[in-house]
C-alpha cells in the first residue's frame, strides 16, 4: 500500500507539472539523478524573485528533478559575465544588457522574460509637482550614469518637445532615492515603479512616476533569464524542466500572493515585509504575458523594435546583436 500511494504521489506531481506546458513537455527526470542548476540573482533578493523562492519552496523544482543554487551578485555588472564564462548556468539580467553584452560578442541569450514591461520610470517626490515629462524642463534629473539611461531620457525630452539642454543630467549612482529626499535632483530615471516609488509612498512622499514606455521609450522585457546560447541545445530538457518549473511558481504566487510573500521573505528574513508585500502585488500583473501566451513569453517585434531604437541611439553597433538574442522554444508547449 505505501509503494501504491508513493506511486499516486509521484504521478500528482507529475501531472502537477504537466499542466503547465504542453502533453509531450519532458518536465520530469523519470529515474535520472538530480541535475543543478546556479542562477545568479541581477540585484538582492526581492519581490522581482517572488516566483523563484516560491518554486524553491514549494518543491517545484524537486519535482522536475533539479536542484537549484541561488546565488547574488556582489557587483550587478558581473551576473552576464559569469554566465559567458561558464561560472554559472544561468542570471537573471535586463533586456537592454544583454543586448550590450552580445554587442560585445557574448554568446548568450534569453530563454524567458520574468518582469515582462519596463520598471524604470521618471520619479519624483509630489511636491516637486513633475506629473509629466513636459514638466523636466529646467529641472535636474538623476539618474546611474548607465548610457541607455542617458539615452532614455534624451528620447523622453525629445518625445514631449523639451529642449534637451534645458535638463541638468546628474550622476548619482545607486543613490536614487536620497537624491530625491536631499533635493539634489528633481527627479531621477532609473528608480523602479515596483521598489523605489513603493519606498517614497511609503514614507509619506506621495511620488510622481512616469514608466518611461509611456514617454516615449520603446517597450522593453525588464529583467530575462539568460543562459549561454550553446546550453540551450546542449542542455535543452534541463532547461526547459528550469523555467517551466519557475513559471509554475510564478503562477503559484498568482493564486495566493501571500504565500509567495511568505516564501520570499522566509528565505530573505532580512527583507522589510511591509515593503515586499506590496511591491510583490503592485508587480504580479507584470509577470504575466497578455495574449494568451505562456509564462515566460518574448514578444518577437518588441525585441526587434527595442535593438533597433538601441542602434539608433548607438548603443550598439552591430545589427546582429539584436537577431536572434531571445527564443520561446522553452516555454510550455513552445519549441519542437
Amino acid at each position: 500500500m505505501r509503494r501504491s500511494l508513493m506511486a499516486a504521489g509521484a504521478l500528482v506531481a507529475a501531472l502537477a507539472l504537466a499542466a503547465c506546458g504542453a502533453m509531450n513537455d519532458p518536465l520530469t527526470a523519470g529515474s535520472a539523478p538530480t541535475q543543478s542548476v546556479s542562477l545568479m540573482l541581477d540585484w538582492f533578493p526581492n519581490a522581482d524573485h517572488v516566483g523563484l523562492y516560491t518554486a524553491i519552496q514549494d518543491g517545484y523544482f524537486k519535482q522536475a528533478g533539479l536542484s537549484v543554487n541561488v546565488e547574488t551578485p556582489g557587483n550587478v555588472a558581473t551576473p552576464l559575465d559569469l554566465v559567458a564564462a561558464g561560472k554559472v548556468d544561468a542570471a537573471i539580467s535586463y533586456e537592454p544588457e544583454l543586448l550590450l553584452a552580445r554587442d560585445r560578442g557574448a554568446p548568450l541569450a534569453a530563454i524567458a522574460a520574468i518582469v515582462q514591461r519596463p520598471l524604470t520610470s521618471i520619479v519624483s517626490l509630489g511636491s516637486r509637482h513633475i506629473t509629466s515629462p513636459a514638466k523636466l524642463r529646467g529641472k535636474t534629473v538623476g539618474d546611474a550614469g548607465i548610457a541607455y539611461q542617458h539615452a532614455y531620457l534624451d528620447t523622453i525630452l525629445r518625445h514631449a518637445g523639451v529642449p534637451v539642454s534645458s535638463v541638468r543630467e546628474v550622476n548619482v549612482g545607486a543613490n536614487l532615492v536620497p537624491a530625491m529626499l536631499s533635493g539634489r535632483v528633481d527627479a531621477t530615471l532609473g528608480a523602479y515603479w515596483n521598489y523605489e516609488a513603493i519606498q517614497l509612498r511609503q514614507a509619506g512622499k506621495r511620488p510622481n512616476v512616469i514608466p518611461v514606455q509611456d514617454a516615449g521609450v520603446p517597450t522593453y522585457d525588464e529583467l530575462v533569464i539568460v543562459v549561454r546560447e550553446n546550453e540551450i541545445a546542449n542542455r535543452n530538457n534541463v532547461l526547459r524542466r528550469f523555467v517551466q518549473a519557475l513559471g509554475r511558481g510564478y503562477e503559484a504566487v498568482r493564486s495566493n500572493p501571500q504565500a509567495g510573500i511568505d516564501a520570499l521573505l522566509s528565505a530573505n528574513p532580512s527583507l522589510s515585509r511591509r515593503l515586499q508585500s506590496a511591491s510583490v502585488r503592485a508587480t504580479l500583473p507584470a509577470f504575466f504575458p497578455s495574449g494568451g501566451h505562456p509564462w515566460g513569453w518574448m514578444a518577437p517585434a518588441q525585441w526587434t523594435a527595442y535593438g533597433n531604437w538601441m542602434l539608433a541611439h548607438h548603443l550598439i553597433s552591430h545589427p546582429a546583436a539584436a537577431i536572434g538574442a531571445e527564443t520561446n522554444q522553452l516555454l510550455a508547449g513552445q519549441g519542437p
